[in-house]
């Protein structure tokens, strides 16, 4: 059968036909294209049915994702068509050309619901084996046609066919189509390979209307549901209406190809250009004997700072690898940039450099004693290092950690340590960090990797002996991105520290030299093993007279000269300055007295500014009030009377040493009661306390003991168990009551078991019904065999009880050694206690 490209009609079609599904962009009619068929899928009933009859039927499959190609892509490319076959698959009735074959499905896989009715009717043109067994059939695309039945189903799908002509109505709408069609056709081939020269001569030699939208339709490589859709519209004049929607989409994609591809070709362009420019320039620049381009000043500068730097062996190979590898690289390159700036950090850093020490021991004292008053600890400590380092000036590898309350000086008193060795200082604060890398530095396959700040702060200060400062130390932050404190070990370790590795540099460099100072609030908060690597020295808060001197000296002078007022003008008396530390400045440190002392030199400035008249401004004690407003603090007293089961304790704060009362009364009911805010470990202590004093008691009952008759006991109302009137039974009291025990100031929290004695002494002067001297204070922690066991802050509450009024205060006896951190002149006047057991306490207070 013979297929005529006049449009003459072709006869003896077949009124049944087996269906090959196909996956992809179907053929159309006019077409050739080949089909292949794997050996297992080319069965024995298929090539039967083709050779009995000649023809068959493509329909594309509707979209399933279950459904699997009968080949799939790497199948495919193993085929090998012959190029004569190639040549055939690809020619076209009336010389025109197709740009894709289909690609056949599994018969078997496939039933009649799963393919579309129309297809297209095809005539088997040639069929071949390939070596690897699969068959290429070449089949011509004849006519459309639609399944009126299906005849059979297994194994084949054989189908009942009804075949369709084009609808034509040529008129000039139809003229206008083809010719807009052309157009679009003209346009996209600048841009498509698609639409090469062979494509526009298909077209001019297309034998009808039809044909050339079908020849455009499969250049296009519409997809199943457009293709499908194409398939199925006869009128031709409907079909060139939807072919020029598909071209204008294409034409729009194709420009932005078109458009990304110009920009990344001009970049590349550019690249190029430039390139060879500099390497013209270069070549002009020798042969002109002109100095050096960039690059070569790069490298030549790099080789000098090599050969100056004194770096040790190993980073001075890592620092030669570098500018060898840096003379290799383009300096167009990214990674020229890279490496340069390595270059630049490895070389500027203070390798062999150091300050020379100020070893002068006196001097040293005098410039500590200067910006400082007090902090007599951390001073002695300085000095000491500094007279190691003068019998052994190779003496390295100290650690210092200021640990304080906010305000004491910690972070100034560095800048003051620096200033008296003679080193350079800097520092930086460790608080909210979070990542590891911050510390030890990034690696350089990261973009915009650093070293980290210990290396950045050597850089900065240009030698290696510095005084570092790692301010907050114990607000260290942890995260998914590492711990700093784990990474702070090896720089903080004299035996590590030697040969730390920065992550950036990734040579060794030696921290030895340098003294770093770490600053802490609470200790804590820092990691065991950091601390371990430390040198603890603590910071104690300011007494009233340090406060006091200090205010006079430093801080009164400085708020002056800040607010531009002279001394004769700005007048504050000693008793006006000891009111103001007391009610408004009671915090260890001076930060909030200075910040106090500003707000009186801003009323003073004011007053300057719109006051003729101005001569001075003095505040009087009465005034603080007035400028400052209410008083922040409110103080506890010692009482002269104090009723039985009051006692006056003593406690350390943050803002130093208070006073406090502890208040117990009796309840009906039985068992014990606590408030006031407080912690576990009182809550403990003082569950400890009511139950030493019930045992205490019971004892004293036990003693008292006396034998007596039944009828004794019936005339005097006498307890015979104990031989006492229920009246004299103290042990009964606290068995027949509900003790309920407070502290005051509910609303601040309170913990720790130094006020155990105290809350025992209570209980027993409520039990006993005595009253305890208003002038006596106590601290310690109560075991519950009776001993009294040392505890903290001795200093601050000593400092406390002078200032409350207290005369005699009864403490621990293992804490009296530490009497001696609080000078004679506060500790004139008081009488201390040392004690080691409750009984010792009782005797003091009551008496007994």
């Amino acid at each position: 059968m013979k297929v005529n490209t006049d449009s003459e009609t072709i006869t003896e079609l077949p009124s049944s036909v087996v269906i090959i599904p196909i996956v992809n962009a179907p053929i159309f009619p006019g077409m050739i294209a080949p089909i292949i068929l794997p050996q297992d899928k080319f069965t024995p009933e298929l090539e039967q049915y083709i050779a009995k009859t000649g023809f068959v039927g493509l329909n594309l499959v509707k979209f399933k994702e279950e459904m699997e190609p009968m080949i799939d892509a790497d199948e495919e490319a193993d085929i090998q068509i012959p190029e004569d076959e190639q040549e055939e698959a690809v020619q076209v009735a009336g010389d025109q050309s197709d740009s894709a074959s289909p690609q056949a499905f599994s018969i078997e896989n496939i039933t009649s619901k799963d393919i579309y009715k129309v297809g297209i009717l095809c005539k088997i043109v040639k069929k071949l084996k390939l070596p690897d067994g699969s068959v290429n059939i070449l089949v011509h695309g004849l006519k459309r046609y639609r399944v009126k039945e299906f005849l059979q189903e297994a194994h084949l799908l054989v189908a009942k066919t009804e075949v369709f002509d084009d609808i034509l109505e040529p008129d000039e709408e139809l003229d206008a189509y083809t010719r807009s069609v052309i157009n679009q056709v003209k346009k996209l081939s600048e841009i498509n390979p698609y639409f090469n020269e062979e494509m526009k001569l298909a077209m001019l030699n297309s034998p009808s209307p039809g044909s050339l939208a079908d020849l455009v339709a499969f250049a296009l490589s519409l997809d199943v549901p457009e293709a499908q859709d194409f398939l199925e519209t006869l009128v031709v004049k409907k079909r060139f209406a939807k072919l020029l929607v598909y071209l204008k989409r294409e034409k729009d994609v194709a420009d932005i190809q078109k458009k990304i591809t110009d920009e990344v070709n001009e970049k590349v362009n550019k690249y190029q250009r430039e390139y060879f420019l500099r390497e013209q320039l270069k070549a002009i620049r020798t042969e002109l004997g002109m100095e050096d381009d960039e690059k070569s000043r790069d490298m030549k500068k790099f080789k000098e700072l090599v050969e100056k730097s004194g770096m040790p062996e190993e980073a001075r190979k890592a620092a030669d690898e570098e500018v060898e590898r840096l003379e290799s690289i383009p300096d167009s390159s990214p990674e020229y940039n890279v490496a340069r700036t390595y270059l630049q950090w490895i070389t500027q850093l203070p390798w062999a450099k150091a300050t020379e020490e100020n070893l002068d021991i006196v001097e040293a004292s005098r410039i500590l004693d200067k910006d400082h008053y007090g902090l007599e600890k951390a001073k002695e400590r300085i000095l000491e290092f500094l007279a190691v380092r003068k019998l052994k000036p190779e003496y390295d590898g100290t650690i210092l950690c200021l640990a304080g309350p906010p305000g004491v000086g910690k972070t100034s008193l560095g800048q003051s340590i620096a200033n008296a060795l003679g080193r350079k200082f800097y520092r930086f604060s460790l608080g909210g960090m979070r990542d590891e890398a911050e510390i030890k530095g990034h690696r350089r396959t990261y973009v915009g990797a650093m070293p980290g700040k210990i290396i950045q702060a050597l850089k900065r200060v240009e030698v290696n002996n510095p005084v570092i400062m790692l301010d907050e130390i114990d607000k260290l932050g942890k995260s998914f991105q590492g711990d700093p404190a784990s990474a702070l070990l090896e720089v903080l370790d004299p035996e590590q520290n030697k040969t730390f590795i920065d992550h950036y540099l990734d040579v060794p460099f030696d921290l030895s030299k340098v003294l770093f100072i770490a600053t802490a609030n609470y200790v804590g908060e820092i990691p065991e093993a950091l601390l371990d690597r430390m040198e603890l020295i603590s910071l104690s808060g300011y007494t009233l007279e340090e406060k006091m001197s200090i205010a006079t000296k430093w801080v009164i002078p400085k708020l002056l000269k800040k607010h531009g007022l002279l001394k004769s003008e700005f007048v504050i008396g000693a008793n006006t300055l000891k009111q103001l530390i007391h009610d408004y400045a009671r915090e260890p440190g001076v930060r909030i007295l200075e910040q106090t002392i500003a707000k009186l030199c801003r009323k003073a400035a004011l007053e300057k500014v719109t006051h003729k008249k101005f001569t001075k401004f003095e505040p009087e004690i009465k005034d603080l009030e007035e400028h400052l407003g209410s008083k922040r603090f409110q103080s506890e007293m010692a009482l002269n009377l104090l009723q039985p089961g009051i006692v006056t304790g003593l406690a350390w704060t943050s803002y130093g040493g208070e006073i406090l009362f502890v208040e117990t009364i009796p309840l009906k009911g039985k068992g014990f009661k606590l408030t006031g805010q407080l912690g576990g470990v009182m809550n403990e202590s003082a569950s400890l306390a009511y139950s030493y004093v019930k045992s205490l008691l019971q004892e004293e009952i036990d003693k008292k003991a006396k034998p007596v008759t039944t009828k004794q006991a019936a005339a005097e109302v006498i307890n015979p168990a104990t031989g006492m009137k229920p009246s004299e039974e103290p042990n009964d009291y606290l068995e027949k009551h509900m003790i309920h025990l407070h502290l005051p100031a509910g609303a601040t929290p309170k913990d720790g078991p130094s006020a155990g004695i105290t809350m025992a002494t209570a209980l027993y002067s409520l039990a006993t019904n005595k009253k305890v001297k208003g002038s006596v204070a106590m601290t310690g922690e109560l075991s519950l065999t009776g001993r009294v066991l040392p505890v903290g802050g001795i200093k601050e509450k000593v400092l406390a009880a002078k200032r409350a009024g207290i005369k005699e205060i009864i403490l621990p006896n293992e804490n009296e050694k530490d009497l001696k951190e609080v000078p004679e002149r506060h500790r004139k006047g008081l009488k201390f206690h040392p004690v080691k057991t409750f009984d010792e306490v009782i005797k003091i207070v009551l008496g007994k």
